[in-house]
Parts: structure tokens; C-alpha cells; sequence
């Protein structure tokens, strides 16, 4: 197929702008990646709780990311038959006359919006929006945020004339477009059965005199739109290049790393500083719990939307726990990177025994959100004794990513038939095997480099006639790429099954400590805990 294609536009690019850096990647018309830039993303951080970031500023790094991978692939923007953009989830994007940013970006992470998220859940039409959009109430999402700044700086939204997305905004600086995409649109504003937006779920946020605010939503598989010539200026990319608007990363990454296709109860959870746990299902097969929990995402294909639910923080508890080891060898006159003792992980799974400590895995100072949604939930042993030592310890912290995982799946209905693995992560054998036994299920690891970008491109490969329908592209893209099935070992998996039911009434135990643990906390750190903040690579 591939080499009846014209080769004068021969290459596709995918931008991937996330939280901590904005990948700019290069892919032939067969999804081969011939390659990729990126730039260090940044932004500020307070102990208030709000995370934000400059929009000029991540427009700047995009196009110099683009200006990048011009350096590395030669005639890109010649050869550059599309490109598409798709980036971190959530937060709230504003933009005022002359599509000038109101004020710095409220990022995802930012958990200002947790007393309005409180108060709208209580609410009697809270149940009716969640059976609308599919989605839990979190302080990432726009929704709520626009919410709160409603009600605590409604001068932001005064100034502002649309309310974008991370990727929404590079779009518009890309094309001059202001647009949103299906993804985005359903699970924060919208219906996932008709992927528009839901009159009943605005008015259950309290926005219906802010409606003006949302943007057009554009199906990126089927429209572009050129690339302007003060970007193409910006970039040094062609003006009038087609630019297709990408779904939500998390859509984006899972869909180029195998969510859909190739099977029946597929699930793809991408392991890396959080967790994202989905799954493919058609429209009419949507399992949606009682907690009001997850996310219902649609995904670029029409009637298949993805479950999901996520981890505030994955990986980052490995971090943490190799973090501790770190330090002390340091304070010894050892020093060790912490890369080493990533290596040594494989040792300590080795030298312990499965099943002895239980670790909830809440380490984000932001609590957790998936399958509960709770700000002050916070990470913990259960179960330690005097023959405990280190290892056992980093054993539990990978056990409770694998329970953590599974508590996820579970509240989406049954455990998957295979689990699917992207980031880094994947790459531990030992992780690998942890992970697979907690839910189950054999897990194939995709060989996929940059998920989020391939997907993105994906979009873009269909919206300029290179495939027919992304069931093709996928064929091509993404199924040559999967590993083989790893089963999960027997014992090991008995001995999760029966750990689980004691990891989720743990949990649920815990509710009350956290919340006294917050008020404590509180008590002892009186004072304007605003004033200080920190920047964040």
C-alpha cells in the first residue's frame, strides 16, 4: 500500500506537547519513525496548589521543537505531507481579543478547583452529568475549573472570548483556528454517545451564562486546516501544510500503542510518572459505576469510545522509594545515581517475597482520582514487620502500581483478556510480570517509541487520504509493533487475587486518616502557603 503512494509529501509529523517536554516527531507514510525533537516544558508550581504554565511560552518551545526536527530529517517541511498536534489532557487554556492569552494556563495539576469540585458533586444534577459525559468530577478538569474562577476570579473569564485545551492552543497558533476536538469536548462538556456538546451538563456546572466560552469542536480525521504563514514563519514549515487537530494525548498515546484493534477486551495502560489504565468499547457497552468515577473518552474511530481510569502518580513511586536509597548512600559519601538503582530493581523483585506488605500507591500531592476520586488521599505501608528490609519495601511500591492498576479495570466491569503496556516502565521484565499477574491478563509491551505523537499522526495520515479509515492505519501503524504475549505466572497471580479484596478495603479504611492527617497538617503549617512556589521542569 504503502509504496504505491506518492513520495514527494512522504512524511507525516505528530506533536506531543506534555507536561514535562513537547516531542516533535517525523513518521513515513507506513508509521516508521525517521525522527524527533523535543524541548523541556516548564512550569510554576505553588504549595496553594495551582500549577500554570505560559501559553506563549509552550507555543515557543513547540515551534522550536518543529524548527528541531527540521535539523534532523532532511527537506522536512517539503516532505511534510500533514501534521497533527495532541497534548496534555485537562486544564484551561484562556484566550482573550487577538487570540492573546488572559492569564498563564491552569494545568492539570493544578487543585485550586477542589472546594468548587466538592460542592458541584453534592449537587443533585451531579449524577445526570456523569451519565452524560461518563466522567468523575476532578480538579483537572476544565469544567471544574472554569467553575471555580467563575465564582473566585470571574474578571479571567470576563477578559477571555474561548476557553482552549493544551493542544487547542497550539492548534490555534498552528492555523489561527480556535477549535476543540471530540475527546475533550464530551468528557468535560459533552455526551461520549454523540460527541457534542450537552446543554445538561453545562447548566449541572454551573456555566450556562459562560457558554460563549466553548469552542467549535472539529473531527480531526476528517478536517484540516492550513498552516498559517506567521506559523510556517515560526516553524519553518511550508504555509498551507494540512494541520489535523489531535484527540487528548491520553486517547492519542493508547491508540498508538494498541488500545484498539487486534481483539476482543483489549486494555492499554501507559506506565509512566502517572498511570493510565483504558480500554475500547463500543459505544453501547459502556460500564458506568456508581462511585462516578473514570473517564469515557472517545477515540478517532466512530461508536468505539475508550474507559479510563487514572493514577495521579505511577512511576513517580518508584521514584520516591529509590529516591530514599539515594539519599542516604549520599549522606555516606556513596553516591549513586538514581539510574543505578532503577537497574537494581530486578534484584530486590528477586530477593523478596510477593504479597507480605501492602502499598497504596497515592504518593501525588494532589491525592489520587482513580477509581476514587479523593485530594487528600496520601501513599502508605500496611503490614510491616522487623524481618522487613529495603527490598521489601520496593517490592510493595511495584505490587502497588500492579493493585492500583487492577483497582482501576475492575471499576470499569470485568478484568481484560490482555493487557497492552506503553512507557517507560514496560521495559522491566519484572514490572512486566508484577503488572500481569495484579490483573490477570498476558501483557504484550508495544515497541512504539512515541505513542502520543503516532497517534496524533495517525489522525492526520487519514485526514489527507493516505488510508482509508484508521482500521487500515492501525493494521499498519500499530499491530506489526506488539510484542509477543507474555501469560502471567500462576502462583503469582493467586497470590494477587487474593491480596486485592485486603488493597481495596485498605483503602477504603484509610478515608478517615487521610482526612485527619490533612487537618493536622494544616494545624502545623499555618500561614500564606501561596507565597511560596517553585518551578518545575
Amino acid at each position: 500500500m504503502v509504496a504505491e503512494r506518492a513520495r514527494a509529501r512522504d512524511i507525516l509529523i505528530g506533536i506531543d506537547a506534555g507536561t514535562s517536554v513537547i516531542k516533535a516527531v517525523a513518521f513515513d507514510l507506513g508509521g516508521r519513525q525517521i525522527g524527533a525533537a523535543a524541548v523541556p516544558n516548564r512550569y510554576e508550581a505553588g504549595e496553594d496548589g495551582s500549577a500554570t504554565q505560559s501559553l506563549q511560552q509552550t507555543w515557543a518551545d513547540c515551534a522550536g521543537a518543529l524548527r528541531g526536527l527540521a535539523d534532523r530529517v532532511d527537506g522536512l517541511a517539503h516532505r511534510t505531507s500533514a501534521v497533527a498536534v495532541t497534548a496534555q489532557g485537562d486544564g484551561t487554556w484562556l484566550v482573550g481579543r487577538g487570540d492573546a492569552p488572559v492569564a498563564d494556563a491552569w494545568l492539570w495539576l493544578d487543585a485550586r478547583a477542589a472546594p468548587t469540585v466538592a460542592e458541584l458533586d453534592a449537587r443533585p444534577e451531579a449524577r445526570a452529568r456523569f451519565e452524560a459525559t461518563g466522567t468523575g468530577l476532578n480538579t483537572c478538569q476544565q469544567g471544574s475549573q472554569l467553575a471555580h474562577m467563575d465564582r473566585t476570579r470571574p474578571e479571567l473569564l470576563d477578559r477571555a472570548e474561548v476557553a482552549l485545551h493544551c493542544k487547542d492552543w497550539l492548534y490555534l497558533m498552528l492555523t489561527g483556528v480556535r477549535a476543540t476536538d471530540p475527546s475533550e469536548a464530551s468528557f468535560t462538556f459533552g455526551n461520549f454517545r454523540d460527541r457534542r456538546y450537552d446543554e445538561t451538563v453545562i447548566e449541572a456546572l454551573g456555566l450556562a451564562h459562560r457558554r460563549r466560552l466553548l469552542p467549535e469542536i472539529v473531527e480531526g480525521t476528517e478536517t484540516t486546516h492550513p498552516l498559517s504563514r506567521e506559523a510556517a514563519a515560526q516553524t519553518g514549515l511550508l504555509a498551507g501544510t494540512p494541520v489535523a487537530l489531535g484527540y487528548v494525548d491520553m486517547a492519542m498515546t493508547a491508540f498508538g500503542a494498541g488500545v484498539y484493534g487486534g481483539g476482543t477486551d483489549v486494555a492499554c495502560s501507559t506506565v509512566g510518572s502517572t498511570g493510565v489504565h483504558m480500554r475500547a468499547v463500543p459505544v453501547e457497552a459502556v460500564h458506568l459505576n456508581q462511585e462516578g468515577t473514570g473517564y469515557v473518552i472517545p477515540i478517532p474511530v466512530p461508536g468505539i469510545v475508550t474507559q479510563v481510569q487514572t493514577n495521579m502518580a505511577a512511576t513517580l513511586n518508584l521514584d520516591w522509594v529509590l529516591g530514599l536509597a539515594a539519599e542516604i548512600l549520599r549522606d555516606t559519601g556513596h553516591a549513586v545515581p538514581l539510574s543505578a538503582l532503577i537497574g537494581r530493581i530486578e534484584d530486590w523483585l528477586h530477593a523478596s517475597r510477593p504479597g507480605q506488605i501492602l502499598y497504596h500507591p497515592y504518593i501525588s500531592e494532589a491525592g489520587e482520582r482513580g477509581p476514587f476520586v479523593d485530594a487528600k488521599a496520601r501513599a502508605g505501608f500496611t503490614g510491616l514487620s522487623l524481618g522487613h528490609r529495603y527490598p521489601d519495601l520496593v517490592r510493595a511500591v511495584v505490587e502497588g502500581l500492579g493493585l492500583a492498576m487492577r483497582d482501576c479495570y475492575a471499576a470499569m466491569g470485568t478484568l481484560p483478556t490482555e493487557l497492552r503496556l506503553t512507557g517507560g516502565a514496560a521495559r522491566s521484565r519484572g514490572l512486566r510480570g508484577v503488572l500481569a499477574a495484579a490483573v490477570g491478563a498476558p501483557a504484550r509491551v508495544s515497541a512504539r517509541e512515541e505513542a502520543g505523537a503516532a497517534g496524533a499522526a495517525m489522525m492526520a495520515a487519514v485526514a489527507v487520504g493516505a488510508y482509508p479509515d484508521m482500521d487500515a492505519c492501525v493494521a499498519e501503524w500499530v499491530t506489526p509493533l506488539l510484542g509477543p504475549s507474555e501469560p502471567p505466572d500462576p502462583a503469582l497471580a493467586e497470590i494477587y487475587g487474593c491480596l486485592y479484596p485486603a488493597f481495596a478495603a485498605a483503602r477504603e479504611a484509610m478515608r478517615p486518616v487521610w482526612q485527619g492527617l490533612d487537618a493536622a497538617r494544616r494545624v502545623a503549617t499555618p500561614g500564606d502557603a501561596a507565597s511560596s512556589r517553585r518551578s518545575t521542569p
